[in-house]
């Protein structure tokens, strides 16, 4: 599984002109699931992005991770995130999960994350979504797991 994460100030996902999920403070992971993707791999995604020290201490040093903060967490799956982009000028899907396994693996790093941390918001799975954000810093990371 990949995540591009950004620490954010705010976050929202907007699905059909309503607001499906929302954060103040903390962190907005895109989501992408790989055809090899294991729960394992989700639950490892989970510990990474709870554990990532990308927030600032007292000293302004990115020394405090999202379970230190007490931040949001917004999980947005995003297909493309998995797709290869090493050749060419048109990106490949084929490292991508089929719908209903990256589904299901999505749905369970949702299910996790909500056991071990408060608040978790979501986008919507397979729905055209528009997600807005204020990037604080800007610091955005790419995760793997």
């Amino acid at each position: 599984m990949i995540a591009l994460i950004q620490r954010v100030v705010r976050a929202s996902v907007v699905v059909d002109g309503d607001t499906v999920g929302a954060i103040d403070a903390g962190m907005l992971a895109l989501i992408g699931v790989r055809r090899d993707d294991t729960t394992d791999n989700a639950e490892r995604l989970l510990e990474r992005l709870l554990g990532y020290r990308i927030f600032a201490d007292a000293h302004g040093r990115m020394n405090l991770a999202l379970r230190d903060t007490g931040g949001g967490l917004l999980l947005v799956p995003q297909f493309t995130l998995a797709a290869d982009t090493r050749k060419g000028t048109r990106a490949s899907f084929s490292s991508a999960a089929a719908p209903e396994a990256a589904r299901h693996l999505f749905d369970h790093l949702v299910q996790c994350a909500g056991a071990a941390h408060t608040p978790v918001e979501t986008g919507r799975f397979g729905a055209d979504m528009s997600v807005s954000l204020v990037n604080e810093g800007p610091v955005s990371f790419i995760l793997e797991a």
